[in-house]
C-alpha cells in the first residue's frame, strides 16, 4: 500500500457483500466504483485501486463472487484460470444488477465522497460491469477495458447518461473486431470515445499477466485519468 492512500474492506451490503476501499492523500473525492477481471479482487486490482486513489478518486472495488466464495483471489493459469471461468460463468444476471446497484449506492453514501459525482471503471469482466453500471447505476461516466459481452448489452445503450470510453486490444482473441465495430456505432460524438491498441493483446493494463503490454497500458491510463477527471471532478 502507498503510505499517501488509505485501503480497507468495508461493507458493501447485508450478507457478506463488501468491497476494497482506497482513500486519496486528501481523504475525500470523486467515487470510482473498479470491477475486477474474472480473478477476484486481486493484488493487480488492490494496485489499480490504490493508483486511482493516488489521482484522487475515492475508490471501491466490490468482491464480485462473494456469494460463491468470498474475497477469492486468483492466478491467470490453469486450474486458477478454469477456476475463475466458473465463477464468471455462475453470475446470475439479476444478483449482478442488485449489486451492481448496491454498490454504487454504498460508494455514493460515504462521507468520503458525499454529493461528489460517481464513476465506473472495469477489466474483463468488470470492463462490461462498468458498462452496465451506466445503464443500471446511474454512474456519471464509465471506463470499459476490453469488456466482453458489452455488444450483446448494446440494447441499454438508450438508457445510458453517463459518458462511455471504451479501450480494445487490437489482438484480441476474446473479442472480434466485429463486435469492437458494433460498439462503435452506439457512440455519441463529443460524448464517448472507443480506443484500440492495434499492438496490444487481451488483458494488456494487468501487469501481472503474460499479455501485459505497458505502451498501451500508459497510455490507455492517461486516457482514462483525462477522461474521468474531466466528467467527475
Amino acid at each position: 500500500m502507498n503510505a499517501a492512500v488509505t485501503t480497507s474492506w468495508t461493507p458493501i451490503g447485508r450478507g457478506g457483500f463488501d468491497g476494497y476501499l482506497a482513500l486519496p492523500p486528501a481523504g475525500t473525492g470523486p467515487g470510482l466504483l473498479l470491477w475486477q477481471e474474472i480473478f477476484g479482487v486481486n493484488a493487480h486490482i488492490r494496485g489499480v485501486a490504490e493508483q486511482y486513489a493516488l489521482a484522487g478518486f475515492v475508490v471501491l472495488a466490490p468482491d464480485v463472487f462473494w456469494r460463491q466464495t468470498p474475497r477469492i483471489e486468483l492466478g491467470y493459469e490453469g486450474a486458477d484460470r478454469d477456476r475463475a471461468r466458473a465463477l464468471a460463468g455462475a453470475l446470475q444476471p439479476g444478483e449482478t444488477q442488485t449489486d451492481i446497484a448496491a454498490a454504487a449506492a454504498a460508494l455514493r453514501a460515504l462521507p468520503a465522497c458525499a454529493g461528489r459525482q460517481v464513476g465506473s471503471l472495469g477489466y474483463c469482466l468488470g470492463g462490461r460491469l462498468a458498462y452496465l453500471s451506466a445503464a443500471w447505476a446511474d454512474v456519471d461516466a464509465a471506463v470499459a477495458y476490453y469488456g466482453g459481452g458489452i455488444h450483446d448489452q448494446l440494447q441499454l445503450a438508450p438508457q445510458i447518461r453517463a459518458a462511455l470510453q471504451y479501450h480494445y486490444a487490437g489482438r484480441d482473441e476474446h473479442i472480434a473486431p466485429a463486435a469492437v465495430e458494433r460498439v462503435r456505432a452506439t457512440l455519441r460524438p463529443g460524448r464517448d470515445e472507443l480506443h484500440v491498441y492495434d499492438e496490444a493483446e487481451h488483458g494488456f493494463n494487468c501487469w501481472a499477466r503474460a499479455s501485459y503490454h505497458p505502451p498501451s497500458a500508459a497510455r490507455a491510463l492517461g486516457r482514462s485519468l483525462e477522461f474521468l477527471a474531466r466528467h467527475l471532478f
